[in-house]
């Protein structure tokens, strides 16, 4: 790999007449995400140019969104989402719920460092200034990134995180809603799938079915984003994906940032799990949802 070939590559991509945007998919796609920032510097130094702000110009629409963001470094991309999740005309709450359910401590904590140094605030105040009552509580209990990492399981602990999930909602009138965050929000994956095993024991149904029927609107899926997390990652960000498609339209915000942001970490998982899913293909859904270079750069995501 030679940053200095790929710069000058992509430099004749774009210079003169008219903007070949072949290449530039094939270049940056074989890349990864830190090639890329190394092709990013070495624009700079041997053109002269900035390599975003060329591409800036030269692309549009939703296929300049899936390069620019292939050429960020992936804690920024979150950042940058998150920003615009709170501060873009009215609150993205999906993209709020999926990064913030999703990402580990560590990319939790490199996402607060540095949306502070870019912006001058804190992550949990953008929150809280734009979100409000229970849904914003799970909100900054996630962005706290202090989930237990660990994988012991306390047995008795469990049946009584179990019985205490019973209690607060299934059992009585209203739900402690309370109840339901200090233990989704905090406890271990392994403690977690035996408390949800056991939950089935008390309740005879899944927890998931008693968040649907206890709580609705962003805290209903905040939580279910939480535990579906916890089952199975890359089948949760399937169902992104494939929500983001189906029907009528499509939600690109959120079939852009799920295909970027994971295309180095579990893309081959995510593309198993949406076949079992949906007996189709993630390829074959971008393929039919998707056209032009989006759909072209996409399907180079996805690989397969």
């Amino acid at each position: 790999f030679s940053a200095e070939q790929e710069a000058q590559a992509l430099r004749k991509a774009m210079k003169g007449f008219g903007t070949d945007e072949d290449a530039i998919i094939e270049i940056l796609t074989k890349l990864n995400v830190s090639q890329r920032q190394q092709v990013l510097i070495t624009y700079k130094s041997s053109i002269g140019r900035d390599l975003i702000d060329d591409l800036k110009s030269e692309l549009s629409g939703n296929f300049e969104r899936v390069i620019v963001g292939m050429m960020t470094p992936t804690t920024m991309y979150d950042v940058h989402e998150l920003r615009r999740a709170v501060k873009g005309a009215g609150t993205d709450e999906g993209c709020l719920i999926e990064i913030l359910a999703s990402r580990t401590n560590e990319e939790i904590r490199r996402i607060n460092e540095n949306y502070k140094l870019q912006y001058g605030c804190t992550l949990e105040e953008d929150i809280v200034s734009d979100t409000s009552s229970m849904f914003r509580r799970v909100l900054v209990s996630l962005a706290t990134g202090n989930r237990d990492e660990g994988t012991y399981v306390d047995e008795a602990l469990a049946q009584q995180d179990a019985q205490c999930l019973y209690e607060a909602g299934e059992k009585k009138w209203g739900t402690d809603e309370v109840q339901f965050m200090a233990i989704l929000c905090t406890r271990n994956r392994c403690h977690l799938l035996r408390v949800f095993d056991a939950y089935r024991g008390i309740a005879n149904k899944d927890i998931t079915d008693s968040i649907k029927s206890e709580m609705s609107g962003d805290l209903e899926d905040a939580l279910l984003a939480v535990v579906k997390c916890m089952r199975n990652k890359p089948a949760y960000f399937a169902e992104r994906l494939y929500k983001s498609m189906k029907g009528l339209g499509t939600d690109d915000n959120t079939l852009i940032r799920v295909m970027v942001s994971r295309s180095e970490i579990d893309m081959l998982d995510i593309r198993r799990e949406f076949l079992t899913m949906y007996g189709k293909s993630l390829y074959s859904f971008i393929k039919g949802d998707c056209s032009g270079d989006y759909r072209k750069v996409l399907l180079r995501l996805c690989g397969g």
